[in-house]
């Protein structure tokens, strides 16, 4: 009986042999080793683009426009980082932007899309030395970018140079020219101080601007009348010419010092666009509409003569500390009329103020 049984087990146990390893090998109809888990894809890493100023050259004055600007509305800035994303998932990084020692830091967090490839501009606030600087000095902006799914951080470094604060970029074709109101100060005390002396050059010792309950005529004989005043004025106050436009660093071409009306009034030296950002200071304390005109060579200043009236009166500002008023006005007059249209760029500094564009610290 024994000897039955352990036959049969024995019989038994052979049988479930080949079934157990023919249901082990069979999983797919593969061998053992194709039972490791395929490798995952690579993700290729996203590549980053850091860009600063005019070709490495931050222009106080661009910095202080854009740093005015809403995120959104920005067209450019001091610093821009380009993301591309090369994955096959949508990123997320957190850039921050700082230029250590003359700027707060700016933070923003951006969503990229996969193969999408997007630039965002960055304008920190820069502090009060960069708009008192008046020569070419080296700096560094700081940007780094966090991945916050992975706390990883990708950080660098890129050396920029910030020109003066007095250093204008006009741009081919002076394409930039609307940037020169940022020379306008109408609210500095300096500029305050001349229209305090110069309501005394006034029969009735007023500067009341545009009085819009007179005729268009009326208001066109006032308008006469101040500047003149602001003009006899600033020529007994001792003013004159005195050329300082030279600039350091790159675009000589397309550059120029100008200097702040506060500079200007202070040392009693202007050349013509000096001057003339300067009377525009005036014109626009008083509440009227004033406009710089600059020509090759040449800038005039101008003023609507009445509210809505098409007419400008202009003046030939660099002749100022040697001539009358009447005369730098025939200057003016004669001056612009020998050029073609086209070379005539006038900019509005009311039209300035509309986009965006205020006065430099």
């Amino acid at each position: 009986m024994f000897s039955r049984t352990k036959s049969v087990i024995t019989a038994a146990l052979l049988l479930s042999l080949p079934l157990s390893l023919r249901s082990f090998a069979g999983d797919a109809g593969t061998d053992r080793g194709d039972l490791r888990p395929p490798a995952p894809i690579r993700q290729l890493a996203p590549t980053y683009k850091i860009q600063a100023g005019i070709d490495g050259e931050i222009y106080p004055v661009f910095a202080n426009y854009a740093s005015l600007q809403r995120q959104g509305d920005r067209t450019f800035g001091v610093v821009s980082v380009t993301l591309s994303n090369t994955s096959q998932e949508p990123m997320s990084r957190r850039i921050s932007v700082k230029i250590p020692g003359w700027s707060d830091q700016e933070i923003q967090t951006v969503a990229v899309n996969p193969g999408v490839t997007r630039t965002v501009v960055f304008a920190p606030a820069f502090l009060l030395r960069l708009y008192q600087n008046h020569e070419i000095t080296a700096a560094t902006a700081q940007v780094t970018i966090t991945d916050p799914a992975s706390n990883s951080s990708y950080e660098t470094t890129l050396p920029v140079r910030l020109r003066s604060a007095e250093d204008m970029f006009w741009g081919n074709g002076f394409k930039y020219a609307s940037f020169i109101a940022s020379w306008v100060t109408p609210h500095d005390r300096n500029v305050e101080t001349v229209l305090s002396r110069a309501k005394h050059f006034t029969v009735d010792h007023r500067l009341p601007g545009y009085e819009t309950w007179k005729t268009v005529a009326q208001q066109e004989q006032e308008t006469y009348r101040e500047a003149r005043a602001i003009f006899n004025a600033l020529q007994r106050g001792g003013l004159s010419y005195v050329k300082s436009s030279a600039t350091l660093g790159d675009h000589k071409g397309v550059s120029e010092r100008v200097r702040m009306p506060r500079i200007s009034l202070a040392e009693n030296s202007a050349n013509c666009i000096d001057a003339a950002v300067m009377y525009a200071s005036l014109f626009e304390n008083l509440g009227m509409d004033a406009s710089i005109v600059i020509v090759p060579g040449h800038a005039y200043a101008g003023v609507r003569v009445a509210e809505g009236s098409p007419k400008f009166l202009l003046i030939d500002v660099a002749l100022t500390g040697r001539s009358t008023f009447d005369s730098a006005v025939a200057s003016a007059q004669n001056g612009i009329a020998t050029h073609a249209p086209s070379a005539v760029t006038q900019v509005m500094v009311q039209k300035a103020r509309s986009s965006g564009i205020y006065p430099m610290p």
